[in-house]
């Protein structure tokens, strides 16, 4: 079967239907328009996420498998059970996003060039301002030491990145967000591609017919309006 992709008209924030994403390579939906908060927020209710690099065009990727993490089902191994029960770090919501973001784009163990490039940066920023984008922050002795950041679209929240300075700094950010959603019954984090490190905290694989039936789900819940207040959380 041929597949031919799609040019994304600046007029429309009109995605293609998912099933037309490339298996060579594999998820890519189409290229072209803009990271405005209309459509990002369109391209993540539609199961899509933006993904290149500064000399590419903007691409856009709907991945088949697709890496979720099942929030009840997160794995705490016996290191970060004992990290946690110590309770050196604290946790927060929304209180430190832009430096979040910053942090994630700079991770010095990254060790392929960053696609977090500036005109992502101020882009997420600004769907962070409109409520669309949030952090999660761990602090030891009120230095930021690790986090994450993602979209939430109701009860769906994709995760886009994550950052730590201190060891299992990152595992207990994405422990702490998999516990927070889990206490209003969302049941799963989008995490789109599956690597070695989320593999080992218990994300796994599912076809892209199954993600799209269990996001539909997620967008159709309703949140409480202070859910993603800046806060502390346990």
């Amino acid at each position: 079967m041929n597949q031919t992709l799609e040019l994304l008209s600046n007029e429309s924030l009109v995605f293609p239907p998912l099933e037309n994403a490339l298996t060579e390579p594999n998820g890519l939906l189409a290229v072209g328009g803009d990271l405005s908060v209309e459509r990002l927020c369109s391209a993540y209710r539609h199961g899509a996420f933006p993904w290149y690099s500064d000399e590419d065009p903007i691409m856009w990727w709907s991945p088949d498998p697709r890496a979720i993490i099942t929030t009840s089902s997160i794995k705490i191994n016996r290191t970060l059970r004992k990290v946690l029960k110590q309770k050196n770090f604290t946790v927060s919501i929304n209180k430190a996003f832009d430096d979040v973001i910053s942090l994630c784009a700079d991770a010095p163990f990254r060790k392929e060039d960053t696609w977090i490039v500036s005109d992502m940066i101020k882009a997420y920023k600004q769907l962070h301002q409109q409520g669309h984008a949030h952090s999660i922050e761990v602090w030891q002795n009120d230095e930021l030491v690790g986090g994450l950041y993602g979209v939430a679209v109701s009860g769906y929240f994709s995760g886009e990145s994550m950052f730590y300075k201190v060891s299992n700094a990152s595992k207990i950010a994405l422990v702490a967000l998999a516990q927070y959603l889990e206490s209003v019954n969302i049941t799963m984090i989008d995490c789109q591609m599956l690597n070695p490190f989320l593999e080992d905290m218990g994300c796994t694989e599912v076809s892209r017919d199954y993600f799209i039936a269990l996001q539909k789900k997620h967008l159709s819940m309703t949140i409480p309006k202070d859910f993603w207040l800046p806060k502390e959380i346990k």
